[in-house]
């Protein structure tokens, strides 16, 4: 038996981070600024501001429980190509849309190519990962998404305060068209058709991996919460530049993800889940509860390694019980258990807050962190274990 670790950063493993590293770049430029164009330069009113940026999501969520099944009936690379054209073509409606509607539109059309483009590329990059070392790949390539949406803002902040926004969408652009680019150079081989039945549930639905979609939509509601209001929170409590809650959560994910992978592929997965997701459980109890600063930046490098471990360590999960024809619905799957939870998150966050405050809300998000911890332990990891695969 040969012993020698595959080689994991070869050349097609290398085209799909940077592909999926701009496409993510090119899409986080307009998260800090959107908000900020619709109210003073277009003069909507604030309160249809959250329509407007909801409605990405809602096109996404529309797309992603059928991405899994075009993405595995389909050539993988040839539809991530138009995916991932079609979205980055639709950066060019910001520059003549110039209504709540017209904005509205736009950017359900690009949430629903943003859905499938995603849904190819991770499958795609899963299929060039070797197994062996799927647990690494997978961490370094979110770490790719954790770059961009870190440095992305810095670069979009900056253009929209020197340019404006139109020069900053073209920037957008031109870097999506880059990551295009990329996909070119990635050599995938045509894959044999699987007979599968006229219709199946699993066409849309890893059936296999509901018990650890559960556990995981539930770890994913409090990173709804934090994403949307842990500014709002820091300024609550008195913290001065909450902002760079951002920047040290992204430092954390980089930290635990290069040492996570490793982990998993030498068979340590549910270590590494029971262990991120209690530390979860952990960090957001104390985050919600003492109100310092020190405590606010060091929550933030903690629920930064909590996540930057759990994300990777799921997603092995989602794709270990998944056969090579359904990795498509796998990463399907996976992707929306994510998405309903950071919208159930930003949802609750808003409705605790309002009734209560934001403290209750991270509070909440602690205890459901310990919830996911024991569906983890009687539902997920039997299941995982009765279905795993090892190819």
């Amino acid at each position: 038996m040969n012993s020698k670790k595959p080689i994991l950063w070869n050349h097609n493993f290398i085209q799909c981070c940077i592909s999926y590293f701009f496409m993510s770049f090119a899409f986080y430029m307009l998260m800090p600024t959107m908000p900020v164009y619709l109210v003073e330069e277009l003069k909507i009113d604030a309160s249809f501001v959250g329509m407007a940026l909801s409605s990405y999501t809602l096109g996404l969520l529309c797309v992603r429980p059928f991405s899994g099944y075009i993405v595995d009936a389909f050539n993988r690379k040839r539809l991530y190509l138009f995916a991932f054209f079609m979205f980055s073509l639709m950066f060019l409606g910001y520059l003549y849309a110039t209504t709540i509607t017209a904005i509205m539109i736009v950017r359900f059309i690009q949430g629903g190519f943003m859905g499938l483009t995603s849904v190819a590329g991770n499958t795609i990059t899963i299929d060039v990962i070797p197994s062996r070392r799927r647990g690494e790949g997978m961490g370094f390539y979110g770490l790719t998404l954790n770059l961009s949406m870190s440095l992305a803002p810095v670069l979009a902040v900056a253009l929209y305060e020197g340019a404006g926004f139109h020069p900053l969408i073209i920037t957008a652009i031109f870097t999506a068209f880059i990551g295009l680019i990329t996909v070119l150079f990635i050599d995938y081989p045509v894959r044999e058709k699987v007979k599968r039945p006229p219709f199946s549930l699993d066409r849309f639905i890893l059936i296999k991996a509901i018990p650890s979609a559960l556990s995981y939509i539930l770890t994913a509601i409090p990173y709804g919460m934090i994403v949307s209001f842990v500014v709002l929170y820091g300024k609550e409590i008195g913290v001065s530049h909450p902002g760079y809650f951002f920047i040290l959560m992204a430092a954390g994910v980089g930290i635990s993800r290069i040492i996570s992978g490793k982990l998993i592929d030498r068979g340590k997965i549910h270590v590494v889940s029971v262990w991120s997701i209690l530390g979860l459980a952990f960090s957001f109890c104390l985050f919600s509860l003492l109100h310092t600063s020190l405590i606010f930046f060091l929550s933030s490098l903690l629920i930064g390694i909590g996540f930057g471990v759990s994300v990777p360590a799921f997603q092995y999960i989602f794709v270990n019980v998944a056969p090579a024809h359904l990795r498509g619905t796998a990463t399907s799957t996976y992707l929306t258990s994510f998405d309903i939870g950071v919208g159930s998150g930003t949802l609750l966050a808003g409705y605790i807050a309002t009734h209560y405050n934001l403290a209750t809300a991270y509070f909440s998000g602690g205890i459901l962190c310990f919830i996911s911890l024991i569906v983890y332990l009687f539902l997920s990891k039997p299941a995982y274990e009765k279905n795993k695969l090892f190819t």
